[in-house]
């Protein structure tokens, strides 16, 4: 009987104790959120009130579009700073249907740099951040050397070549009787365009911070592309039906070029002809290659939900975003995602390992297999039509033989500079500050602006980053977040080498490339996160039990 009232009184104890400590959590907890609370209303009245004075002084200069304007840019930016995660999250979300608000609104410039107020806001408000708590800017430290060569170059072209074109600008214009270039205002819009989102791999790396958060962003982006999916799907239907036109009344060359005139529902320019042969479909983007490579990247990122997601149900959500992805792809019209979806897929079976996870494999195969076939099945004239399309692109105009005579064409114009032709002189969201060229492969594009010397610290910069991420990921011991890091890593060693165009210029894999890098290299922290915790819980277990036989002795 003593011995009962012990027991009792000791569990009793420890109960009390456990409850006691559980409410001071809880207190706690409740105190930081009316901090917090409190601390968003203040901030919130005084950003409003801030961006309303500043847009009622607008209001005289430029009407009320100015106005509206200038109060949701300055509401953006203050609450982009302030809550920096946040603001990515809302650039994440943003980006994919970017092209739809910014032709829904009315196509403004300002529109097209929406993004970034979310982007560069949080970006500031994280840098000071790690310099508050002398965390690492650059990560990992070994790309750093590789970085600052690589900004070097650019820096070097930017005051060299940009620099001596805009003081010769005057006599420029006046020889050829146009209005006078911007070359160096062309020069650091190219240098944003070019190394602008390199900062996005820091940014990923604060902002996963936990196994939850990382998930949450797999499956978020698994639902983003569902719904672009189903957009576009919807997009396909209009013009199938009658209700938008597209292209097909157009005449002579019309016929036969994306425009925006016969945007349809969402996205920007389009192209659709279908009695011509040619079908062009830019989905939620603005241009219909920017859609085909968002269908691309998400090869890579379905693929990780369907085979590594510890969830059931998000696989077979990620199943269906992979069979999404590749009609997409066939009914979009896009040949180079028609030729590089279903590549990927085989590419990264065998290079993550999991062809040889039958039990896995083979009930996502199969159940492609049969969405595939049937969607076959029901539109044989299309994939029919899909496939010739490539065929004759392909035997008309070969990649390899491209991409080598965009070498030689580049190469040329060269005429034995170094540092290339200016920064901006290739890039096309730069032509309002001067001529630029059209460059329509990667690394020649960076060779007409940098020079073979800025290629070259371009390639050395995404080798040592290509390197460092698949260091991180082999250093995984978590299964699921080690299949993961394998298709991401497969996708960022593509994306690093491939060349047929310029994927890194602009939206999505600008975005995506950089971003996914990121988050391989804060993968290895996570796991570690997991081994300690689960490590804590084996202590807790192993004092628990050490007391338990206390008692009975």
């Amino acid at each position: 009987m003593p011995k009962n009232k012990t027991k009792s009184k000791s569990k009793k104890q420890a109960g009390a104790g456990k409850s006691t400590l559980n409410l001071k959590e809880q207190l706690a907890q409740k105190r930081k959120a009316a901090k917090a609370r409190k601390e968003l209303i203040s901030f919130s009245t005084g950003a409003v009130f801030g961006a309303a004075f500043l847009g009622m002084m607008a209001f005289p200069l430029g009407g009320p579009k100015a106005a509206i304007g200038a109060i949701a840019g300055i509401i953006c930016l203050a609450f982009s700073f302030k809550y920096p995660r946040q603001a990515l999250w809302a650039f994440l979300i943003y980006m994919p249907f970017s092209g739809t608000i910014i032709y829904t609104l009315g196509n403004s410039p300002v529109l097209q740099l929406a993004k970034d107020g979310f982007y560069i806001p949080g970006l500031i408000s994280i840098i000071q951040e790690c310099r508050q708590k002398r965390l690492p800017i650059v990560i990992p430290k070994g790309l750093k050397p590789s970085l600052i060569l690589l900004f070097v170059c650019c820096l070097i072209t930017l005051l060299f070549v940009n620099g001596s074109q805009q003081m010769n600008a005057e006599q420029v214009a006046i020889l050829t009787r146009q209005p006078p270039e911007k070359p160096f205002a062309l020069g650091i819009l190219g240098l944003k365009v070019f190394m602008g989102y390199i900062p996005l791999i820091t940014c990923a790396y604060y902002l996963i911070r936990t196994k939850k958060e990382f998930f949450f962003m797999t499956r978020l982006h698994v639902i983003l592309a569902l719904i672009c999916f189903g957009l576009c799907f919807v997009q396909y239907m209009f013009l199938k039906t009658g209700r938008c036109a597209g292209t097909q009344f157009a005449e002579g060359g019309d016929l036969f070029k994306a425009s925006i005139e016969a945007r349809c529902l969402v996205g920007g320019s389009l192209l659709y002809s279908p009695e011509q042969g040619v079908i062009r479909l830019p989905g939620t983007f603005v241009a219909p290659w920017q859609w085909g490579w968002f269908i691309i990247s998400n090869a890579y990122f379905t693929f990780a939900t369907a085979f590594s997601d510890p969830s059931g149900l998000w696989r077979t959500f990620g199943l269906v975003a992979m069979a999404a992805d590749f009609a997409i792809a066939v009914i979009s019209g896009q040949r180079i995602a028609l030729a590089l979806v279903p590549a990927s897929f085989v590419i990264l079976l065998i290079l993550t390992g999991q062809i040889a996870n039958l039990k896995r494999f083979l009930p996502i195969a199969t159940g492609l297999a049969v969405l595939l076939g049937i969607a076959a099945v029901l539109y044989p004239e299309i994939v029919q039509e899909r496939i010739d399309s490539f065929v004759g692109r392909w035997e008309e105009s070969p990649a390899d033989e491209f991409i080598l005579y965009q070498f030689g064409f580049t190469w040329n114009n060269l005429k034995g500079s170094l540092i290339g032709l200016g920064l901006g002189r290739a890039t096309n969201s730069a032509r309002v500050f001067g001529n630029t060229a059209l460059v329509e492969t990667w690394f020649p594009k960076v060779m007409h602006e940098v020079g073979p010397i800025g290629l070259a610290a371009f390639l050395i910069f995404v080798s040592c980053l290509t390197f460092y991420t698949f260091k991180a990921y082999r250093s995984i011991r978590d299964p699921s977040l080690r299949s993961f890091a394998a298709c991401f890593w497969v996708f960022v060693l593509f994306i690093s080498y491939q060349t047929y165009y310029y994927p890194l210029d602009v939206d999505p894999v600008a975005v995506y490339y950089w971003f996914f890098a990121g988050v391989i290299l804060k993968l290895p922290e996570l796991a570690r996160q997991e081994d300690e915790s689960e490590e804590k819980v084996e202590q807790k277990n192993t004092k628990r039990g050490k007391k338990a036989k206390l008692s009975w002795v």
